[in-house]
């Protein structure tokens, strides 16, 4: 039969266990503001009933419980829903990113608006068409003049703003490169913390959240696939282990020598990541090495910020032989030295060709009106041989020839006063000529732009389209997981009332065995005397 104790050893337990619920109760409470805290829970279990089962049993109507135990301390999670948090949380990072990048390259270019490149050019032209009614007005061709300025200068202007953003953006790549490198330092150094502890049979759920915090981090920057293995020893089957880390393409598959941490070798360093630079192709990005291993630009598809960076400030492919450049940034302004080349040069051409009416004597023909800021070409006699197109005008370094006055300003093609007609073939240029520019063939100068900034402004409002998609769902992920994990002040009140009362219950149980034991020890056998 039982011992005449054993209601002591079981309320004992009973009140031991409840205390260890409230003290991790406690714990959530604490914590209830957290960031990236999980609530633990502990898992009460029955200790072994008596009596046990052999053929010396004694004889009794049944099994007696003796009690309860703590069986472990364990944290309340959905790795499902870790999952999809971390891949919607990796196209949040993108699309935040490439969303501000274009944002602030809408704002330099400025358009539609009165400071804007296109406004600027409507009044260069709209200074050519009062020549042309007025040819014999000198206060007309200095404003032709001072508007032509206007039209370099703000082709300067937007050259150097977009070169300074994309500078800001390589040194965000080297800094991004560094959390990535961070954290894959801290993860590691985690999960030998918890290699350590899991052997002995405990659960280190305060270095899974720790972990767990850490990778939610990261898959903002890259996309990641984490796989668990066992830490070994006398590990809980709950035990999350030790994790190995996979760097993922945008279609959800793991980049060819992608691994960063191999958790099965908890000793070695992590892959550090590294954006190699081609500087003999504008100091664009070419490659990221991995590790001892080199993956190329265009390969490395890991969606995050990381890569969103890479595609606003550029990237180069040279694997073909050919130099291939992409990048929001790139493009932007291989598109304003296109046009500022066309146009310089198609002005410079009918500026040139055309026109024999001004002030001088003899009258000369207008050489170059825009140059490259150091091919400073003298007016030429008229009849002399029409300039060549100037190849190295840019956006960047766009001008007006310091060799051209108002009175080389040719608004006649014939010694007629009143004549104004190569101040309208000038003002075509801007408006009606057609030409190549760029890869475009066939199209005009308003034509072209406005394709650029439309196309701009497309990519702009998508990308905050789908910047304001992504925040939806990792916000709604996020509040399924704190539904999950997170701690309820309210739930938590009402777990500790039901703990206190199940410890004062155990302890009055005690004091009724005590009682008991009492009226046996001190009451039983004193009958008579």
């Amino acid at each position: 039969m039982s011992s005449t104790f054993m209601g002591l050893e079981t309320s004992k337990r009973g009140m031991n266990v409840q205390q260890v619920a409230l003290s991790v109760l406690g714990h959530n409470v604490a914590n209830a503001n957290t960031d990236g805290y999980t609530r633990q829970r502990v898992n009460l279990t029955q200790t072994s009933p008596f009596p046990p089962v052999g053929f010396d049993k004694p004889y009794m109507p049944g099994q007696i419980g003796t009690g309860v135990q703590a069986g472990s301390i364990q944290r309340i999670r959905e790795s499902f829903l870790d999952i999809q948090f971390r891949g919607d949380n990796s196209k949040l990072g993108y699309y935040n990113s490439r969303s501000d990048a274009l944002t602030k390259m809408e704002d330099i270019m400025n358009e539609p608006s009165d400071q804007g490149l296109s406004k600027t050019m409507d009044r260069f032209w709209q200074s050519l068409q009062d020549l042309s009614t007025n040819p014999q007005n000198s206060g007309t061709r200095s404003v032709v003049l001072e508007r032509g300025k206007a039209v370099a200068e703000t082709f300067n202007y937007l050259s150097s703003s977009l070169s300074g953003i994309q500078g800001d953006l390589q040194n965000q790549i080297d800094v991004e490169t560094q959390n990535v490198n961070s954290l894959l330092d801290q993860i590691q150094n985690v999960n030998k913390q918890i290699a350590d502890v899991e052997p002995h049979g405990m659960l280190p759920n305060d270095l899974y959240d720790e972990r767990d915090r850490l990778l939610d981090k990261l898959s903002g920057l890259v996309s990641i696939k984490v796989t668990y293995s066992s830490s070994g020893g006398n590990s809980l089957p709950s035990a999350e282990g030790k994790v190995s880390i996979d760097l993922l393409d945008e279609n959800g598959s793991v980049i060819q020598s992608g691994r960063v941490i191999d958790g099965n070798d908890i000793n070695s360093k992590p892959n550090y990541l590294t954006a190699n630079y081609d500087a003999a192709n504008g100091n664009l990005v070419s490659s990221i090495k991995i590790g001892n291993n080199t993956v190329n630009a265009s390969a490395f598809k890991s969606v995050g910020k990381l890569r969103s960076l890479i595609d606003s400030y550029g990237s180069v492919d040279t694997s073909s032989g050919k130099a291939v450049i992409s990048g929001s940034y790139p493009t932007m302004l291989q598109n304003l030295n296109d046009m500022a080349n066309a146009f310089a040069n198609q002005f410079n051409q009918v500026f040139s060709a055309n026109g024999t009416y001004n002030t001088q004597t003899p009258p000369t023909q207008g050489g170059y009106f825009f140059t490259d800021g150091t091919n400073q070409i003298a007016n030429q006699p008229t009849g002399s041989a029409a300039v060549t197109d100037l190849t190295t005008i840019t956006a960047a370094n766009i001008s007006i020839n310091s060799n051209i006055t108002i009175n080389d300003i040719t608004a006649a093609n014939a010694p007629v006063a009143g004549d104004g007609s190569n101040a309208t073939l000038l003002a075509n240029v801007l408006k009606t000529n057609k030409f190549t520019i760029g890869n475009i063939s066939n199209t005009t100068i308003d034509s072209f732009y406005q394709g650029v900034i439309g196309g701009m402004g497309v990519k702009s409002q998508e990308a905050e389209r789908l910047s304001s998609n992504s925040q939806t769902l990792v916000d709604s992920v996020n509040q399924n997981r704190l539904s999950v994990s997170g701690v309820s002040l309210d739930e938590e009140m009402t777990d500790m009332v039901k703990y206190q009362h199940a410890y004062n219950a155990s302890a009055r149980m005690i004091t009724v065995i005590d009682e008991m034991l009492d009226k046996i020890i001190n009451s039983m056998g004193t009958v008579g005397r």
